[in-house]
């Protein structure tokens, strides 16, 4: 079953094209990522779920929880947005029960405190917003967004802002909520986190869906065409080696990814021939390096997606 179901749905502003002929399916009870690098039509696409925005007169539909007529479902659906945005002047307490009430939710001082402990906040319950920190006032936007326990929680750049910590305890908060059966959708630009939590992978670039499914199906796609590999040294190991398009360099390894004449075994070869080697393994390509493929300048990638 689907939580979210979109069918060729376009979006327009002025001659932009920002979201053109998309189709995808968000399956119940799922953490479902959106990436796409800036400007690629994430943002509008969460919009228009949440009917902030409409799709373009004549194009597809978009059902939520099961509703077309998207205001049926308003009160079962939350969002955090990536522009943040409180009551300034409010204490933490009152903003995060009207937030609740907005949604249908006046029996929220339980579920309020409870949150508000578990993110660490509670002594902070009764100092008005412009008081937090710009992490504290992130977390309690967050409890905003899933005190009055939606149905389906859209999380736009939770993560974004936030040190290592705080970014755990909502990472930590964000499966909890799904455990209770709370379909997830949130963006993000770090692809280590989407591999980790998300249960499907959606890409949009350039108004356009490119990748949609389990990271293992995406990296399936892409088949085990990458070599990441550690030696003693790096002058000039790497220059020019046969069966190698592309070396990408991230200090203490190596990431190379083989043509279509590469060969594992005689790649082996030549760097031992040059440098003592500590490490050699064959892999699929990670989300990060397939998010390049297709984003960067010269990719063709995108059309074969």
């Amino acid at each position: 079953m689907s939580t979210v179901t979109i069918q060729n749905v376009t979006k327009t502003f002025g001659k932009h094209k920002a979201v053109d002929a998309l189709s995808l399916e968000v399956p119940h009870g799922s953490v479902y990522g959106f990436i796409g690098p800036n400007g690629s039509g994430k943002t509008t696409t969460l919009r228009m779920i949440m009917g902030i925005l409409y799709p373009d007169a004549g194009s597809g539909a978009i059902r939520v929880l099961g509703d077309e007529v998207f205001g049926a479902a308003r009160d079962r659906v939350s969002y955090l947005p990536e522009e943040r945005g409180l009551y300034k002047k409010m204490k933490v307490r009152d903003v995060l029960r009207f937030c609740a009430a907005l949604k249908g939710r006046r029996d929220c001082k339980r579920d309020v405190d409870d949150w508000l402990e578990r993110l660490g906040l509670s002594e902070w319950s009764n100092k008005k917003v412009d008081a937090l920190s710009k992490g504290m006032a992130q977390k309690v936007q967050f409890i905003a967004s899933v005190v009055s326990g939606p149905e389906l929680l859209i999380l736009d750049e939770p993560f974004t802002g936030l040190d290592p910590v705080n970014a755990e305890v909502i990472k930590d908060a964000v499966l909890d909520v799904k455990r209770q059966g709370t379909t997830v959708i949130f963006s993000t630009h770090d692809m280590g986190v989407a591999e980790k939590m998300c249960d499907f992978i959606f890409m949009i670039f350039k108004g356009r869906k490119v990748l949609d499914g389990t990271l293992e199906s995406i990296q399936d796609t892409y088949g085990s065409d990458t070599i990441r590999v550690r030696v003693e040294g790096n002058g000039g190991v790497f220059d020019n080696l046969p069966g190698v398009e592309r070396v990408n360099d991230f200090g203490r390894f190596q990431e190379l990814r083989m043509d279509d004449r590469g060969d594992s075994q005689e790649i082996l070869q030549t760097l031992a021939s040059r440098a003592r080697i500590r490490h050699f393994e064959l892999a699929r390509p990670s989300l990060q390096d397939i998010f390049v493929r297709i984003a960067d300048p010269d990719a063709e990638e995108v059309d074969d997606a």
